[in-house]
């Protein structure tokens, strides 16, 4: 049985390689190593579903980090692990290169043991609630095929997660539609409907009760007891839409449809640009931002 703790660390130093490998068993994780990238992708393909995330020095000899992350998200199965660059280059541009490519992870050396862990800890989590997701996806009835119109509501981010799971199935590609789905969906509870701002969001990931406690405090206080998200599922024989309203008073949405630099090194706030960029063909946020429409093309631009 795999274990999703299990990181895979890529690093031509072996002196880094040790500190990286130490620091991480003492969190209880369990490690692979790899010298370069050719040696990564030997085993990233004979092990596809093994590791939580790939920790990878971007300057190796023989294949450098940025082709190993280009050919883990152009696989099939390999494109869902989180992969967290180190690096010396901290120049925007550097770090734009790697998040368009899809690291979406950072960390700069020289870096300390809070920092590792912490991102390491956030690549592993969001990891883990995508596997769930694809799994819940797997297990969702293909009767939902038949919903062409429909209103769906929610207060919880376990209905969030059923309700991504089961109306990804409406879509060509429900893994990835599930994984965005769910991301927008936990975004309207938990900065929407709860208030809960990025920085408390911050704090509560270092917390003992985590992230999902705070959400789960905010959600039994009695102003939140009757909030609700509402979806709407439009489906045509071109595309499907999906339109999020929750009831928050919005939020400057426009700096988070893209993933920038000056977030690479925060533990969260990588949501909705995952989502704009594997899951929905757009997304656009109406109004004051507690309103945001997605969609999927199932047509071919070029087809009539």
């Amino acid at each position: 049985m795999n274990d999703l703790r299990t990181i895979l660390v890529v690093d031509d130093d072996s002196i880094n390689r040790q500190i990286l490998v130490a620091n991480l068993h003492e969190a209880s994780y369990l490690t692979e190593t790899a010298k370069d990238g050719s040696e990564a992708w030997e085993i990233l393909q004979l092990n596809q579903t093994q590791f939580a995330a790939v920790l990878l020095d971007r300057l190796m000899p023989n294949m450098d980090g940025m082709e190993l992350l280009t050919r883990i998200k152009e696989h099939p199965t390999l494109q869902g692990i989180p992969v967290i660059m180190q690096t010396f280059l901290d120049s925007e541009a550097d770090i734009l290169e790697g998040i368009e490519a899809g690291a979406f992870y950072y960390l700069i050396k020289p870096f300390d043991r809070k920092k590792l862990l912490r991102i390491i800890r956030a690549a592993v989590d969001d990891f883990s609630r995508h596997e769930s997701m694809r799994k819940a996806v797997l297990n969702t009835q293909d009767a939902l095929a038949m919903i062409w119109e429909g209103e769906f509501r929610l207060r919880t981010l376990d209905e969030a997660r059923t309700l991504a799971a089961m109306l990804a199935h409406l879509c060509p590609t429900p893994n990835q539609v599930a994984m965005g789905l769910s991301e927008l969906l936990f975004n309207a509870v938990e900065h929407g409907n709860l208030g809960i701002t990025y920085a408390e969001k911050s704090q509560a990931i270092t917390d003992c009760d985590g992230w999902e406690g705070l959400v789960a405090k905010r959600q039994s206080l009695t102003e939140n007891a009757n909030k609700i998200v509402r979806i709407f599922v439009e489906r045509r024989t071109d595309f499907i839409q999906f339109r999020i309203v929750d009831e928050g008073n919005g939020f400057d949405w426009l700096p988070y449809l893209q993933f920038r630099p000056e977030r690479a090194f925060d533990s969260h706030g990588r949501g909705i640009a995952m989502a704009k960029m594997m899951s929905f063909d757009s997304i656009e946020y109406l109004g004051q931002g507690n309103e945001v429409v997605c969609t999927i093309q199932t047509r071919p631009k070029n087809s009539r």
